[in-house]
């Protein structure tokens, strides 16, 4: 396991993106230290004087006009935090939680929440050590912070709550000690510090971004591969169709699958003389389609980057001016603009792809390509139903793409009363993902077996080698199987992305 040396507020999607998909450990730079030490020494001050201050000696939310006595700061901490523990639902994903932990020390590292540093090496020791909170998906809108899932957090920091430790869920107070770690007793402000903030909604919204890239990625190779098998025309792929129009996304998009094409014979064998003047447009829009959706998921991959380097807990401590002052960095809304941002072109990729398909097993619209892609149509009904599974599930996308951040609802006796629904809207992105991997995987299916009816002729020696990957783990289709198997291997293709690797040429980045 690796371990990253993180400066908080100078982090990258490419730092993010190592903490998900490889479980990376995170320590902050040590630069860091002196901010966060001068920040809690700020609290202390607050906690020896005799002005009220949210969160360090009042109650919470509607209860903030509560004093509470010195003697008592421990215990309102601790009050929080248990009582904040009203996650309900399946756990979240280890790799989530992960990143979440490690959100979290980026946000505490940038010295504005005033923890000691006991607190951030906690955490640190408990993403080496592999203590993982056990954190219940549902209850945050995204307002006040990620008020219960970051509490279940919390609360194994305390000795409390659950978590996973050596592959085994138990008390938390366990998993610290098999790890050889101590509890850490909450302080002034600590709680708070540690439960207001965006990061839920915030790593399942990198979460979704980095599988929607991924799958992105693989949608410019399944879409060339169609096009060759349906013998489509190259000519919508001409770059000064795209320069004219300027979009960055479909300049490269229909770079990348010019580049996957070159040198086919299938496309050499019909270059002239093709009666057909036009494609349908899931074949010759794919650079403006695919294209305007990486354009959106950049958009959102900014905001993201901006949301994982910034203090959103409250109230906030400046240095300075010298002051500790309550705000809203804790409102998601960022995030959740984000998360529909995602969504959208999540549905999109997969609506176009799913047309592919539907075209592909279509004799009158794939250039005399067999019925269902079946060798001996009627006795076999080969890719018929696999149509109609990428059908049901593009439905599916384009229901779960409608917005969640314009569903508002008044929370905490109104004093929460706009919230952002970030933590559901970035949540539903994983299902999506999972669904467009599975469109993507029956169109790399459908696309390599139109591809191997027109043998002799053979399709490009980049896409020769993504053939050659599928058949690795789903053999050609002749006579009808059973086919649930083929489905689910070709969708986990899609999802690591081996079909990029196998084609082995440059992508379009991620960063802006």
């Amino acid at each position: 396991m690796t371990t990253l040396t993180l400066i908080p507020g100078a982090v990258t999607l490419d730092n993010l993106a190592d903490i998900f998909w490889n479980e990376a450990s995170v320590r902050l730079d040590p630069s860091s230290h002196p901010a966060i030490e001068l920040a809690h020494s700020r609290i202390a001050k607050a906690v020896a004087g005799t002005d009220a201050v949210y969160g360090v000696n009042t109650g919470f939310g509607k209860l903030a006009s509560v004093k509470i006595e010195s003697k008592d700061t421990a215990t309102l901490q601790r009050n929080l935090i248990l009582s904040h523990c009203c996650g309900v639902g399946p756990a979240i994903p280890r790799a989530h939680a992960r990143l979440l932990m490690a959100l979290k020390l980026l946000s505490l590292g940038r010295g504005a929440s005033g923890v000691r540093l006991e607190v951030v090496t906690l955490i640190e020791e408990m993403l080496e050590k592999g203590v993982t909170p056990v954190i219940p998906a549902q209850g945050s809108v995204g307002a006040s912070g990620d008020l219960a899932p970051l509490a279940h957090m919390a609360a194994v920091m305390m000795g409390h709550g659950e978590a996973e430790f050596d592959g085994q869920v138990m008390a938390g107070a366990h998993a610290l000690k098999a790890a050889g770690l101590t509890p850490v007793e909450l302080g002034p402000k600590e709680g708070l510090a540690l439960i207001n903030g965006t990061q839920f909604s915030t790593a399942f919204a990198l979460a979704g971004l980095f599988g929607a890239w991924r799958a992105a990625h693989s949608s410019l190779v399944t879409s060339a591969l169609s096009t060759d098998a349906i013998m489509g025309s190259t000519a919508p792929l001409q770059p000064e169709i795209h320069a004219l129009r300027g979009h960055r996304g479909q300049i490269e998009a229909g770079e990348t699958m010019r580049a996957l094409l070159a040198g086919s014979d299938i496309r050499e064998s019909h270059f002239a003389d093709d009666a057909r003047v036009q494609d349908p447009y899931c074949i010759r829009c794919q650079p403006q389609v695919t294209g305007a959706a990486i354009d959106v998921l950049r958009m959102a991959a900014r905001t993201l980057e901006i949301e994982a380097n910034a203090a959103t807990d409250n109230p906030l401590v400046l240095i300075d001016a010298d002051v500790i002052v309550s705000g809203g960095n804790f409102h998601a809304e960022p995030v959740g603009f984000a998360a529909d941002m995602i969504a959208l072109a999540i549905a999109e990729i997969g609506a176009i792809a799913q047309r592919r398909v539907a075209l592909i097993v279509d004799p009158v619209l794939s250039f005399n390509l067999p019925p269902f892609l079946t060798p001996n149509p009627g006795l076999n009904s080969g890719y018929m139903i696999a149509e109609v599974t990428t059908a049901a599930l593009m439905s599916e996308n384009k229901h779960l793409a409608n917005p969640c951040v314009t569903d508002s609802t008044p929370t905490s006796a109104n004093q929460e009363d706009h919230v952002s629904m970030a933590a559901h809207g970035a949540r539903r992105l994983g299902q999506m993902v999972e669904n467009l991997d599975r469109i993507l995987g029956v169109e790399l299916l459908c696309a390599a077996q139109g591809i191997d009816f027109r043998a002799p002729l053979s399709t490009s020696n980049i896409l020769q080698q993504v053939v050659a990957r599928v058949r690795e783990d789903v053999e050609t289709l002749g006579e009808d199987r059973y086919l649930a198997p083929d489905l689910e291997r070709a969708a986990q293709i899609i999802s690591r992305g081996d079909i990029v690797t196998a084609a082995n040429i440059n992508m379009p980045e991620l960063s802006a």
